[in-house]
């Protein structure tokens, strides 16, 4: 469930993805050279020369000419959309990271598709590489940016029996960081060590794990009542899209499929979720909000707004009352932690080094300070231009017939339009918030998410495999 949106820019269109935090991929983004501006719409490329003079299709490229070294790191949303509209083959593709593929994260983040085969909603980064002209993949980690020589650090991955640890330099004309984004646990001691995650496929074959252990472990006859009680309350904090997704379809897979097996422990079991605003989905309409929190209720989903987590240990977790100040100690089993995202160490690194806070950007996603690097995605935020900065420019456009005063028909509107955003919230219904202030609600509008959904994965092959995946799931019950 990504709210989903297109706005215009005058530079173009961009594609406009929040989640719980600002995620923004655009195809209208790129300087490849300084001579030549690369606009990138729709997967067309056009080229801006110097002279003004605008071609599309490709630049003629000379044979002899030395081809450009274009390094990529990571292979996520923004790293996938700018790998598969570079086409130009008068550059050297190389992508350096630590998985070599491309996952659909709303798999990640339901307990009914964690126990799925991978493959069904992975694209292996070799796909888009076989097309591109002289394409290399090294599966490392980039541990350090040196943007004064133009190098990225970087080290193998790989675990192996050979001892010690593989470390190389990456030289690179021009540099696109697409390292996405990490957990935000907040500094709060335990978070690494006791929580899960949603992040990643093996986040959520672990989550997958976790939830069937917890019940096998409930099932021993050494095991006490309270015990019971304290190993099937699970725990979800994050009242956001991810936590509330994955609290609604874990009652589901606890309720429809896990019953099956261990229907004598169905009295035990418990789902939290914490979060720490007033309400959950504080971002959606106030109906689906209070349609959401009303159907929580029904499922037994016990809500804890008002909450944050200062503390976790292996069996619980320790609550602060916003109201009161009082601390609350809270037993479980198994805690999921759906906060949102945070900036990884490298990028940490990355911004010290060139003095900033954030890593900011221009409207094309170019890292303000450094020449020929570019921060896409998660880990970038784009600094946009105060209005007062080209209001002379502004007024100039629109003045077309130079006699000095405007009126409100001499300008251009420039309409943002938002395509909407999905809620599954369990029980085979989703809610929708469309354009036109149209909130949808029900199984209707699952079908709906679920056409959404297969639309955004990133081929055919993924696209047949997962909507399989509904069709096995349907009818013979969840893994």
């Amino acid at each position: 469930m990504r709210p989903i949106g297109v706005g215009e820019q005058r530079n173009g269109i961009f594609f406009y993805k929040p989640m719980e935090l600002k995620e923004l991929y655009t195809f209208s983004s790129t300087v490849l050279d300084s001579s030549t501006l690369w606009h990138i719409r729709g997967g067309e490329i056009e080229a801006f020369s110097d002279a003004g003079q605008s071609q599309s299709g490709y630049s003629a490229a000379h044979s002899d000419a030395p081809k450009k070294k274009v390094v990529v790191l990571g292979t996520g949303w923004a790293a996938t959309s700018f790998l598969k509209s570079l086409k130009d083959p008068s550059y050297k593709v190389q992508v350096t990271s630590p998985r070599n593929y491309f996952a659909y994260q709303w798999h990640r983040r339901s307990p009914q598709h964690c126990g799925s085969d991978p493959q069904y909603f992975q694209e292996g980064t070799f796909i888009f590489l076989n097309k591109k002209y002289g394409a290399e993949y090294e599966e490392a980690e980039c541990y350090k940016i040196d943007v004064r020589n133009k190098k990225v650090n970087c080290r193998s991955t790989q675990q192996s029996s050979l001892g010690g640890s593989e470390e190389f330099e990456v030289d690179y004309d021009y540099l696109a960081i697409a390292m996405g984004a990490r957990p935000n646990t907040f500094n709060n001691p335990g978070v690494m060590e006791h929580a899960h995650f949603l992040k990643e496929v093996e986040d959520a074959q672990r989550t997958h794990r976790s939830v069937i252990d917890c019940f096998e472990r409930a099932s021993l006859p050494s095991v006490s009542e309270e015990e019971k009680m304290r190993i099937l309350h699970f725990v979800v904090v994050g009242g956001g899209p991810a936590g509330v997704v994955f609290a609604g379809e874990l009652h589901d897979f606890v309720t429809e499929d896990v019953k099956r097996i261990y229907s004598h422990l169905q009295k035990y079991v418990k789902i939290t979720l914490v979060e720490a605003t007033g309400h959950i989905l504080n971002m959606f309409d106030k109906r689906i909000t209070k349609f959401a929190e009303e159907k929580f209720l029904r499922y037994r989903i016990e809500l804890k707004t008002g909450s944050t987590v200062v503390k976790l240990t292996d069996k619980g977790n320790s609550t602060k009352e916003m109201s009161t100040g009082e601390i609350i100690d809270i037993p479980f089993g198994m805690v999921v932690w759906a906060t949102g995202i945070g900036t990884r160490p490298v990028i940490m690194e990355f911004m010290k080094e060139i003095g900033q806070v954030f890593l900011a950007t221009d409207e094309w996603l170019r890292v303000e300070g450094c020449e020929s690097v570019y921060a896409l995605g998660d880990c970038g935020t784009i600094n946009q231009r105060k209005l007062v900065e080209d209001i002379a420019a502004i007024f100039s456009e629109a003045d077309e017939n130079n006699s000095g005063p405007l009126k409100i028909g001499d300008f251009k509107e420039v309409v943002y339009q938002h395509l909407g955003q999905f809620a599954p919230l369990g029980g085979e219904q989703t809610a929708a918030q469309l354009p036109g202030d149209w909130v949808s609600i029900g199984q209707s509008t699952q079908w709906l998410w679920h056409s959404v959904y297969a639309s955004k994965l990133v081929s055919w092959r993924t696209r047949f495999l997962v909507v399989s995946d509904w069709t096995r799931r349907y009818i013979f019950g969840r893994d």
